[in-house]
């Protein structure tokens, strides 16, 4: 669906806007709009790319992502825009990976309404259209980093308001998949035993097991591929939670080849010396948790989700749990 025109800033309005974001990073002129088109990408913020020229005769393309009145924050999962700027300010700026440069946020003078505006990827693909077959170990080896740099100790206090997963967290969208199933009952009897295992063992391992930052929505439809290099984009969703969150959502729906190949790629990556003993078990409690993620998203979801119920299934009897 295209966005509407009315979400994005005038000629104007933007050129104001990027003077000023741009201005904070040493460009001190003011510039000028060659072009502009919408990301047809764009899901719960409309966003686009803009050339512009700078003083000096150089061009710049940059990625722009705006509020425009709109959220999504289903059960506190996703931030805003102020959100995902917090997490390259204070994240993804200290750890150093590659992901597009941050220039900075902005408020709209007129609406209030908050801008991310980011460096544009040139010649990026996502991971999931690449027909580059190593861009899917590669991304594995770029999380498997990310989370081995920003491990934290269960005494350390996440950085600024970081979102971290309870139980109270994982807990909310086994009840949420609870009632929008309320009809379903009779096609799936085993959802309240399985429910009720998950908050006895599958809660507590979650819980229990080292946490770090992770991406909270690490699928390849959000991780950009450019010239041997992965950019992980849209960080609405980052938490302070176990990594192998991000390596479940990575693998998700993969064939079982490529999806052994990520996690191998993975455990290399991150535990050099040897994955912990348990790994396989906390892949499956990821896997869980982000069947009923989903599935607790909304009611429609639910209703039409006979596939996910199905693999919801299978892995809850791959754990002995019904």
């Amino acid at each position: 669906m295209q966005t509407p025109a009315s979400d994005f800033p005038d000629l104007q309005t933007l050129t104001a806007g990027l003077t000023t974001v741009l201005g904070d990073n040493g460009f001190t002129d003011q510039i000028t709009i060659l072009g502009r088109r919408s990301n047809i990408h764009a899901s719960t913020f409309p966003s686009e790319i803009v050339r512009c020229r700078l003083a000096d005769g150089r061009n710049l393309r940059l990625f722009c992502k705006y509020e425009a009145g709109r959220t999504h924050r289903v059960y506190g999962h996703r931030g805003d825009i102020s959100y995902e700027a917090l997490i390259y300010r204070s994240v993804l700026g200290p750890s150093k990976v590659t992901t597009p440069r941050f220039y900075g946020e902005y408020a709209d003078v007129g609406t209030g309404g908050k801008w991310l505006v980011l460096d544009y990827v040139e010649k990026s693909v996502r991971v999931s259209k690449t027909p580059e077959p190593g861009a899917m170990r590669l991304a594995s080896r770029w999380i498997a980093q990310f989370h081995a740099a920003n491990e934290l100790p269960p005494s350390k206090v996440p950085v600024g308001s970081l979102k971290r997963y309870d139980d109270k967290y994982y807990l909310g969208w086994v009840r949420r998949t609870l009632l929008f199933a309320r009809n379903l009952r009779g096609s799936f009897p085993w959802l309240p035993i399985l429910c009720e295992r998950f908050e006895e063992l599958v809660v507590p391992l979650l819980l229990e097991w080292p946490v770090t930052v992770t991406h909270g929505e690490y699928y390849p439809r959000n991780i950009l591929y450019s010239r041997g290099t992965i950019y992980p984009v849209d960080w609405e969703s980052a938490a302070v939670a176990i990594g192998e969150i991000d390596l479940a959502s990575l693998t998700e729906e993969w064939p079982a080849k490529t999806a052994r190949q990520c996690e191998d790629e993975y455990r290399r990556t991150r535990w050099p010396e040897g994955s912990p003993a348990d790994f396989e078990r906390v892949m499956g409690a990821a896997r869980l948790y982000l069947l009923f993620r989903w599935l607790g998203d909304r009611p429609e979801w639910t209703t039409e989700a006979d596939e996910s119920f199905k693999r919801l299934r299978s892995t809850g009897e791959q754990w002995g749990l019904i």
